[in-house]
């Protein structure tokens, strides 16, 4: 058996015909198969609140592997110490084992035929009389003791009753026939024996079946068309958050059908969230550029309508034209009105929150969207609600800049208050540097386009709407932070978190804060990466947002987690493949569930599917790219996820020591352990170096 509670409470007993009774009872529970204690006592639970801050962080440690909070080396790598991504209840993984503690010395382990263990009580009447006393307080003597050879005895004879009983009766009927006997009436069972005589719930086996039951006629009945708000009212809330495969398989099966308005595109790397949206089911409705990329996708049948809009307008103007065009879809016999909104492109999340809220969709509050882009509301916003900021100050002109670098001081870094990609990102070391630097990044800045609502260099390839006036006007300053940098992508529904994986990122390349690498799950120890996911949930909650797929990126400094920004959408780049890789989680479908209103419960395993490393491989040095042999060593390579050239061969690169550095291109491994992708994605970035070919450039820089 195993001692599991051992404690002081205290009861108070009321009786018709005497004055309150009042006992202090000591007492260990242990587990055992008798039918008065029937039931094994489980742990003190933790509040089950809808609160993050309640529920115990459990994550698993891999068995009986050490938990090692250090940083780890080759000879010695981390194989198991990360935050839970999903808020699992404490219950499943809580270990305990026999109290050898003075407290429970009492403990009786019955030897009976059986070998049953058993509990004891020992009471003392603090007041009243034993008259009334309920019946398995008889054994107390007059000096209130209890008597350990009439508990023995006592204890014995009912668990070989109950043994018995059992033998040749069902288990219900056995021990109902057993609490009469014991002359045992429902309140004294309640209170000694919880939950006695009563039906045994399901199994977990049982409820699975009758979920699993339940869900496919759910399905059966649901409406093949029609409004996504008509599906959601016909199915019992609580099995659409159902966690685990048979929950997710409900809400993709809600999906299906849905019409989506997809506001932007982004560059073409992110077609793969046409291809996944189109997989699912959904119907597409696209606005763009009459000349974006993303036109062909009606072509191949990936979304069922394009709608161009003149991007190069003001935004007021756009969006009353894209108000306008998603209006008249209702008059559209292939499709009707739209179920939901939503944009996976960073400039486009403010304008795509008010159309929503306009229309009365899901999505969220237009000034939760606008603070996030700010990062200056930011700071001002999490200050206000008791969350770490560093030191900041807001550069609207070359005005503000002594009263900035006084406030401030150094280091520090200088960013657009709202840009994205780390574009117009640099350190700077000093006043003077604080001047020159603000000047180069303006014009940086004043050089960049939007093209399919992405930031991009200006170039004469493609095409682009000039960035100029926007982007660049305002600048934030504020204190450098030092540590570790980490991206913890967060799913929130109905107002609480329902995701919430810690990954790493390599150091960056300043000054430009280029960035480098990432390897999920964290190498970080355990108690840090807890603290930096409920730095990420707070600061999104404070924002204001209820639901949604964030991208939220914190550093963990000298001084603690700090935040860095909140994306307001699903992280670019290998994000998505990372997330979907190691926990499971697919953050394309986690986006439209939320954006046409269904609940969110992401069906995360316990420890990590895989191992995922990724990078973005920086050039060293500028020049005009020779050719493309620097791809050789990640083709065909065993562990190689996949890999995608960011240039081609004739093209201009630029290394760190003249502006911010090109990527070449993006590499994704998998391994068995966080430390072993790691040091393999780092082995295949060297050997990509080594066979980069420059000349120089137009302007003679090599």
């Amino acid at each position: 058996s195993v001692c599991l509670i051992s404690g002081a409470v205290r009861h108070r007993v009321a009786t018709s015909h005497h004055k309150h009774l009042q006992f202090a009872m000591r007492f260990c529970i242990c587990c055992f198969d008798g039918p008065l204690a029937t039931y094994r006592r489980s742990i003190s639970r933790t509040s089950n609140s809808r609160g993050h801050r309640s529920l115990v962080d459990v994550s698993p440690r891999n068995g009986a592997v050490e938990i090692v909070d250090e940083v780890p080396t080759h000879q010695r790598p981390r194989v198991g110490s990360w935050a839970s991504p999903v808020p699992y209840s404490p219950l499943p993984w809580a270990t305990w084992s026999r109290d050898n503690s003075d407290e429970c010395e009492d403990a009786i382990a019955l030897d009976a035929d059986g070998g049953a263990s058993t509990c004891e009580f020992g009471f003392s009447v603090l007041e009243g009389s034993l008259a009334h006393a309920p019946a398995p307080l008889a054994s107390l003597n007059s000096r209130g003791e209890c008597k350990t050879a009439d508990r023995r005895r006592r204890l014995r004879e009912l668990d070989l009753a109950a043994n018995l009983c059992m033998q040749r009766r069902p288990r219900a009927q056995a021990e109902r026939l057993l609490s009469q006997a014991a002359g045992i009436d429902f309140h004294s069972e309640q209170l000694l024996g919880s939950p006695g005589s009563l039906p045994q719930p399901p199994s977990l086996e049982e409820r699975e079946r009758a979920q699993r039951q339940l869900i496919t006629k759910v399905i059966e009945e649901l409406p093949s068309d029609g409004p996504a708000s008509n599906k959601i009212a016909k199915v019992p809330h609580r099995l659409l958050t159902l966690r685990g495969k048979h929950g997710q398989e409900l809400r993709r099966k809600m999906l299906r059908g849905a019409i989506v308005v997809f506001f932007t595109a982004g560059y073409e790397g992110k077609r793969f969230i046409f291809e996944r949206a189109h997989a699912l089911g959904v119907r597409v409705v696209l606005i763009e550029s009459p000349d974006s990329w993303s036109r062909r996708l009606i072509d191949e049948g990936l979304i069922a309508k394009f709608i161009p809009i003149d991007m190069s307008q003001n935004s007021e103007n756009v969006y009353v034209d894209a108000l306008r065009a998603i209006e008249e879809l209702r008059n559209d016999p292939n499709l009707g009105t739209p179920d939901g909104i939503a944009t996976f492109v960073e400039l486009s999340v403010q304008i795509a929150s008010r159309i929503a809220e306009t229309l009365g969709l899901p999505g969220p509050l237009p000034e939760a969207v606008d603070a996030a882009r700010d990062k200056h509301r930011t700071r001002a916003i999490l200050a206000a609600a008791g969350l770490p900021t560093p030191p900041n100050h807001l550069i609207t002109g070359p005005r503000d800049l002594a009263a900035a670098a006084r406030k401030v001081g150094f280091p520090a870094v200088l960013k657009p208050v709202s840009g994205a990609a780390s574009l117009g990102v640099k350190k700077v070391d000093c006043e003077e540097d604080l001047v020159a630097t603000y000047e180069e990044l303006n014009n940086e800045l004043g050089s960049l386009v939007v093209s399919s609502g992405a930031l991009v260099k200006n170039s004469s390839q493609g095409p682009g709407t000039p960035a100029a006036g926007v982007i660049g006007a305002t600048f934030l300053l504020e204190r450098y932070l030092d540590g570790h940098e980490v991206d913890i992508d967060v799913v929130m529904s109905e107002g609480e978190w329902q995701y919430a994986a810690v990954s790493d990122n390599g150091p960056t390349l300043e000054p430009y804060f280029n960035e480098t690498w990432a390897v999920s799950p964290s190498l970080l120890p355990r108690q840090q990466q807890v603290a930096l996911k409920e730095l990420a949930i707070g600061s999104v909650k404070a924002l204001g947002f209820l639901d949604g797929v964030f991208h939220v990126e914190c550093k963990y400094t000298s001084i603690g987690p700090q935040l860095i920004e909140v994306n307001a959408r699903m992280g670019g780049g290998p994000v998505y493949e990372t997330n979907r890789r190691t926990w499971n989680v697919d953050l394309v479908e986690e986006t439209l569930l939320v954006a046409v209103g269904i609940p969110s419960r992401p069906d995360a395993p316990r420890e990590p599917n895989e191992c995922i490393a990724n990078s973005d491989i920086n050039a060293l040095k500028s020049g005009r790219l020779l050719d493309d042999s620097f791809l050789e060593p990640l083709r065909c390579r065993e562990g190689v996820v996949s890999f995608s050239p960011h240039v081609s061969a004739g093209e201009e690169v630029v290394g760190p020591t003249d502006g911010l550095p090109t990527w070449l291109v993006e590499v994704v491994v998998s391994r068995p352990t966080p430390r072993e992708s790691l040091d393999y994605l780092l082995s295949l970035e060297a050997e990509v170096q080594a066979r980069v070919r420059l000349a120089p450039s137009a302007a003679g820089t090599l």
